[in-house]
C-alpha cells in the first residue's frame, strides 16, 4: 500500500543534528517507489527531506549521481546532510516551479521548455557515461518488457498468449538496437516533465533542476529522449515530438540508427510501463496509475506503427484484442 505522508520517527533527531532543530516538516510528495519527500522550513530557510527507507531503498546511488551531474554542469539537488543507514537525505530545495505545472499554466511555453529538455540531453550525451553505472542493454530491455505478460495480461484476464513468440519478436527488434554501434551514455531513466524543476534566476540548461535519477544506467542515447517526449503523465503533441527528435539529430549528427532505436525503445519503454502501472495497482495499492493506461496505449500503438516494429505489432495484433487495450481503462481516466 502507498506509504502515508508522515515523517519517520528519526527525522526530527536527524534534522536537529544538522542545524534544523524545531524546523517544520511539511508533506511534499510521494512517488511510485517507497520514497517520500518533505519540505523542511525554519523561518525563511527551506530544504527538502528525502525519506528512502531501507531495505526497499538505497540512497547511495542518488548521492553519487547527484554529485556527478553537478560535476558535468547540470543541476541536481545538493546534499546538505545524509544518514545513509536510515535512508535520510537533506537536500537543497529547488523550489516549487515544476515543468509539468509550468506547462499547464502556460502552454505557449511548450516548445521553449522541450527545446531546453533536449539541450540537457545533448549536453549529458557529450560526456562519457558516469563511471560504475550498471548496464542497460538487450537483456535488461527484454527483462523489462516481461512485466507486460507478468502483470498486465493477468490484470485484464488474458492468460492464453504466445509467450515464446513474445520474446522472439522483441529480441528480433531490439537486437538491431543493441548492436547499432552508437556510443552509450548516462541514462537517467525517468526524465520527464514531473521530474524537472525550473530553477528561478537561471537560464539555458542550468534552468532545469533534475530529480529522480537514482536509477541511472549506462545505456542507449535514445532512451531518455523517449522518456521526456512520450510522457506517461502528460500529452506531448506528435508534431512537437517530431520537432524535438529533429532538434536532437541536428545537434548531435545522429543518423537513421538513432531514429530506429528511438521508436523501438519507445515501444519497449511504454510496454514496460503498462506492466509497471498494473503492478503498482495490484501489488502496491496505488490505484491512481490506472488512469494513465489509455495514454500509454495511445503512445504504444503509435510506436508500433513505425517501420521496423512489425514483429512486435504482429504479436500484439494476434494476442491482445482491442477490448483489452485502452478501452479497459477509459473509465479510470475520465
Amino acid at each position: 500500500m502507498a506509504a502515508p505522508m508522515i515523517p519517520p520517527d528519526s527525522a526530527p533527531d536527524f534534522l536537529a543534528r544538522h542545524g534544523w532543530a524545531e524546523a517544520e516538516i511539511l508533506p511534499l510528495a510521494g512517488d511510485a517507489s517507497f520514497r517520500r519527500y518533505f519540505r523542511i522550513q525554519a523561518g525563511d530557510q527551506r530544504a527538502v527531506l528525502m525519506d528512502a527507507p531501507p531495505p526497499q531503498e538505497d540512497v547511495r546511488p542518488f548521492v553519487a549521481v547527484a554529485g556527478w551531474l553537478a560535476q558535468i554542469g547540470l543541476v541536481a539537488p545538493k546534499i546538505i546532510a545524509a544518514d545513509i543507514e536510515r535512508g535520510l537525505l537533506l537536500l537543497d530545495d529547488l523550489g516549487d516551479a515544476r515543468m509539468r505545472e509550468a506547462l499547464d499554466a502556460d502552454p505557449e511555453a511548450e516548445s521553449e521548455l522541450y527545446e531546453t529538455a533536449v539541450d540537457v540531453l545533448v549536453h549529458l550525451h557529450r560526456q562519457p557515461p558516469m563511471p560504475g553505472l550498471p548496464r542497460h542493454g538487450l537483456e535488461e530491455w527484454l527483462n523489462e518488457v516481461q512485466l507486460f505478460p507478468d502483470w498486465y495480461l493477468p490484470a485484464v484476464g488474458l492468460r492464453s498468449v504466445d509467450l515464446e513468440g513474445w520474446e522472439t519478436a522483441w529480441r528480433e527488434v531490439l537486437e538491431l538496437v543493441a548492436n547499432d554501434g552508437l556510443e552509450r551514455v548516462t541514462v537517467l531513466r525517468d526524465y520527464h516533465a514531473e521530474n524537472v524543476m525550473l530553477v528561478d534566476g537561471r537560464g539555458g540548461i542550468e534552468r532545469f533542476g533534475l530529480l529522480d535519477f537514482q536509477d541511472a544506467l549506462a545505456g542507449h542515447p535514445a532512451y531518455d529522449l523517449v522518456s521526456v517526449l512520450e510522457d506517461a503523465r502528460r500529452d506531448v503533441p506528435p508534431e512537437l515530438e517530431r520537432a524535438m527528435i529533429d532538434r536532437y539529430l541536428a545537434q548531435t549528427g545522429a543518423d537513421e540508427r538513432f531514429e530506429r532505436a528511438y521508436w523501438a525503445l519507445a515501444a519497449q519503454r511504454n510496454t514496460r510501463i503498462l506492466g509497471v502501472f498494473c503492478r503498482l495497482w495490484k501489488r502496491d495499492g496505488k490505484d491512481r496509475y490506472k488512469a494513465f493506461q489509455p495514454r500509454m496505449w495511445g503512445l504504444l500503438e503509435r510506436d508500433l506503427a513505425q517501420p521496423g516494429l512489425e514483429p512486435i505489432k504482429h504479436w500484439f495484433d494476434k494476442n491482445v484484442p482491442q477490448s483489452a487495450r485502452s478501452a479497459v481503462w477509459e473509465e479510470e481516466a475520465a
